[in-house]
């Protein structure tokens, strides 16, 4: 980021050297008292060195580490899961220990107080290893079929990194103010935090910091305050990491004995399990429902919803693809109904509600049968369900 000009006081012209050489020497002094300092970048110009790096070979260069996410929600006391479910990720600290040789060799851990859990991908065939169940799960990854689907993601061929860069930050002037810190330190490395605040006063996000490594441009971390907060509401990155290939051994698994090994072949196209089609459609259903008020940090998202839906029984899940792939380890009835008794009743010109703030997101659900969610304030999601 280019320095500013210096704002004249009228302050003696002695005193102004003193000031201005004080402002000099800061990078020296930061570099004395152990705090790193990064040669200056604009948002631009990092996020085009982020994509030139990315691009070389194929992706990230190989690493490994331990990756601790945080989350400080202001959500009421949730039911205790016991495990490292997708639940559980809503309060508390958590920590995942990563692996990566390569684009197909990747081993994700996730421990918890009495098991673990583990992801193991090397070429077409993965394990993921359960402790607590003493179960091993032997995936054989299908190549997938056909030419899939066009997406409207631009390929790395049809634009260099600056273009890239520049379509990224396009429409930020408007919405969002951005600036680089070349300062931080993320794992004990110099990182770049490429920091976006919303310009409109209704959100409920002061600023998202988004760090960079100073020398892969690999994002070490993420971190999202809220409004009046001091520290993170919502924290994802590094605690410790290493930039060389991880050992072989790492991406290698024979089931314990004694254990019970099991067999799924998966696939990009089928998804997991017979009804993935299924909830495929489901989810489309959802998505054409679906209605945004406003723009930018103030839009708020609506779709069509009823209480009744809460006392529904989940779907089945076919077997074999259960709980053991992320999607059990909890009760979302009673995740809901937890956070539904701290919910506040509101009313207005649009009808009545239940609604519910966390420091980060506010949530209305309407007794004629919408749920409201954005990032914003309760003001102005009670003002988006006037809105026809």
């Amino acid at each position: 980021m280019r320095r500013g000009t210096f704002v004249r006081w009228g302050v003696p012209i002695a005193a102004a050297a003193v000031i201005g050489a004080a402002i000099g020497a800061g990078p020296v002094i930061a570099a004395v008292s152990g705090e790193p300092v990064l040669p200056e970048r604009s948002a631009q110009q990092l996020l085009a060195d982020a994509v030139a790096a990315t691009g070389k070979d194929g992706g990230i260069p190989p690493m490994s580490g331990t990756v601790q996410q945080t989350a400080s929600l202001g959500l009421p006391a949730l039911p205790q899961t016991g495990s490292a479910s997708p639940l559980s990720l809503l309060s508390g600290s958590h920590e995942v220990k990563v692996w990566y040789g390569a684009a197909d060799k990747l081993r994700v851990a996730f421990p918890t107080q009495l098991n673990e859990t583990n992801l193991i991908l090397n070429g077409g065939q993965a394990w993921y290893w359960d402790s607590a169940t003493n179960t091993a799960t032997k995936l054989t990854i299908k190549p997938e079929a056909g030419p899939g689907h066009a997406t409207p993601v631009p390929r790395p061929t049809e634009l260099t990194p600056p273009q890239l860069a520049e379509r990224l930050l396009a429409g930020a002037d408007e919405h969002t103010a951005v600036r680089v810190i070349n300062t931080a330190e993320v794992a004990g490395r110099p990182v770049y935090q490429l920091v976006l605040s919303p310009k409109d006063e209704s959100s409920l996000v002061q600023e998202v910091r988004i760090a960079l490594d100073g020398e892969t441009y690999v994002p070490l971390q993420v971190q999202v305050y809220a409004k009046g907060s001091a520290e993170p509401a919502f924290q994802l990155g590094f605690t410790q990491v290493t930039f060389t290939p991880p050992a072989a051994e790492n991406f290698t698994f024979t089931p314990p004995a004694g254990a019970k090994v099991e067999e799924q072949t998966i696939g990009a196209d089928q998804g997991f399990g017979e009804h993935a089609e299924e909830r495929a459609e489901k989810a489309h259903d959802v998505a054409g429902d679906l209605k945004v008020v406003g723009e930018g940090w103030s839009a708020v998202a609506v779709v069509p919803f009823s209480m009744a839906d809460l006392a529904a029984k989940p779907a089945e899940t076919p077997e074999g693809s259960g709980e053991r792939f992320g999607g059990g380890g909890g009760d979302p009835a009673a995740l809901l109904d937890s956070v539904l008794k701290s919910a506040t009743p509101v009313s207005g010109t649009w009808g009545s509600g239940k609604l519910i703030k966390t420091k980060l997101v506010t949530a209305l659900l309407t007794d004629d049968g919408r749920l409201l969610v954005g990032a914003v304030t309760p003001e102005e999601i009670t003002k988006a369900a006037g809105t026809k």
